[in-house]
């Protein structure tokens, strides 16, 4: 009978297949890895992230980035499933908020359920079999059991590889020109946009669901579930969420487990927390879906505190240079994937931190940009994001930035908005003048900042039109690194001149 069960993610092609892919989209993704005492890195499993971004014929968006643990089966599974419960008719532009609300919040619940439905046979079997085996074999090594009880063990094993494992999920959802972002557990959404008042701000929609947020923690403890040992323990059967999808494991057998036993009913659930609607009229910027996997990687080389200024700033860094959104995606993701390694690599204080990574997944979605505008100069009218350059000697601890102005092409100052601890400013230029820049020197220990501004910009004064070369075939440089190198020199004061270490000669 078990040989019979049909598996529906053994299919080699979805009816997803055939839905249209939007083109205001990118995706980068990086592999997991641990690296070895030699800073090689290997992949310690198959990937287990998935992802969607899709469009309907009506106008409706449709985006999703997965992660998934103990198997990509449930992410997968989601991922198809989810489109159908939201792409097939069920939203429409006549539906209110609370309409929309309601149609993301039951597709969630179908999904789960729809997916303890295609393993239910094999949760059945299980079940028997672990009925017979225990009271049959219990405490017996598995060389002592009889041929039969072998072959029924190696099959419990079998088993239990396809019915364990769960995912985390974030969507984002644009309909009428509002955003909606669904959430449920540890991934996250950040939304740059520029505002009415020429602000540009970095917001992060919604809070992860774990084991540190009060919230969730005064949920459970409304369960019967104790929210200090669930605080100490900082997981929950291996997982920090305290939402999830699937997982037959929490959500069947809470009971069982010790830290969940007092709960009054399912403790665990995947139930997405929804916000919006959020109108993008007129709004310009992008959106960003990112797996908890490169989240926690960039956390784990420089801290949690600027995790979302980085992110946005090095998304900004490469719209300004590259060709497409695919392209910017996937180098945003090996840029988080290099620096993940070369602190683990460098010794320092975060290096414990960085042994390993999980899956990464990125979605970048431009709202109201073009990005073939990313290749304006800072003189053409362009507009200036600051991204942060970390720089550290072996013997330092600490990690300092200058802040480097790269191109976008809207017009503001960038300021942070919700779950953001810092603010980062400097002048547009107009055609003709020179932008000023801001060099930052930031400690991760004190998170303490100093910044100034003045006549020694990054940029060199450049007319509006383009240079031309000289007899060489070159154009004369418009980036001045001098205090560059000035900075780095005063704060690495070991006894080395900065003429005798970093810099032109």
């Amino acid at each position: 009978m078990a040989a019979q069960r049909r598996n529906p993610m053994q299919s080699h092609q979805s009816w997803t297949d055939d839905l249209p892919l939007c083109q205001l989209c990118g995706i980068g993704t990086a592999l997991n890895c641990v690296y070895g005492p030699d800073g090689k890195g290997t992949q310690s499993h198959p990937n287990e992230d998935g992802h969607f971004r899709f469009r309907s014929e009506d106008g409706c968006f449709l985006y999703g980035v997965f992660n998934g643990y103990d198997g990509s089966r449930v992410a997968s599974f989601v991922s198809q499933y989810l489109t159908a419960e939201l792409l097939l008719g069920q939203l429409n532009s006549s539906h209110t908020d609370s309409d929309v609300r309601r149609i993301l919040t039951q597709a969630f619940d179908v999904v789960e359920k729809s997916y303890f439905e295609s393993i239910g046979d094999a949760l059945a079997e299980k079940a028997n079999l672990s009925n017979y085996l225990l009271p049959h074999n219990e405490g017996m090594a598995f060389h002592q059991l009889s041929p039969q009880s072998q072959k029924m063990q190696e099959r419990l094993k079998d088993l239990e590889q396809e019915v364990s494992g769960g995912a985390t999920a974030v969507v984002a959802l644009i309909l009428n020109n509002k955003l909606y972002i669904a959430n449920v557990g540890t991934n996250r959404a950040l939304l740059c946009k520029s505002s009415s008042d020429g602000q540009n701000q970095v917001l992060q929609i919604g809070r992860p669901h774990n084991t540190d947020n009060e919230d969730e923690l005064q949920r459970l403890a409304a369960l019967g579930v104790d929210p200090a040992r669930v605080r100490l323990a900082g997981q929950i059967v291996g997982q920090s969420s305290t939402r999830r999808i699937g997982d037959y494991r929490v959500k069947f057998n809470y009971p069982d487990i010790d830290l969940l036993s007092g709960a009054k009913s399912k403790p665990i659930i995947a139930e997405p927390e929804i916000h919006g609607s959020q109108s993008l009229d007129g709004v310009t910027g992008f959106l960003l879906l990112m797996s908890e996997g490169l989240i926690n990687a960039l956390e784990s080389a420089h801290g949690p505190e600027q995790a979302n200024q980085e992110m946005v700033a090095m998304v900004a860094a490469e719209l300004a240079q590259q060709s497409s959104l695919e392209a910017v995606a996937q180098s945003v993701v090996e840029r988080v994937k290099r620096l993940h390694h070369d602190v683990y690599v460098s010794g320092r204080q975060r290096a414990s931190h960085c042994s390993r990574h999980e899956d990464m997944t990125l979605l970048i979605r431009t709202l109201n940009y073009t990005l073939t505008d990313g290749a304006l100069t800072p003189t053409q009218g362009g507009r200036i994001y600051p991204v942060s350059v970390p720089y550290s000697n072996s013997q330092s601890t600490s990690k300092t930035s200058v802040t480097l102005s790269l191109v976008m092409p809207s017009q503001g100052t960038l300021t942070n908005g919700t779950n953001t601890a810092s603010t980062l400013e400097e002048g547009t230029p107009t055609p003709g003048q020179s932008p000023t820049a801001t060099l930052q020197s930031t400690n991760t220990q004190t998170q303490s900042s100093s910044s100034s501004s003045g006549d020694g910009s990054l940029f060199r004064q450049r007319g509006s039109q383009a240079a031309q070369p000289d007899e060489t075939g070159r154009v004369p440089p418009y980036v001045d690194f001098s205090q560059f190198y000035r900075l780095w020199g005063s704060d690495h004061s070991d006894g080395q001149s900065t003429q005798g270490g970093l810099g032109p000669q």
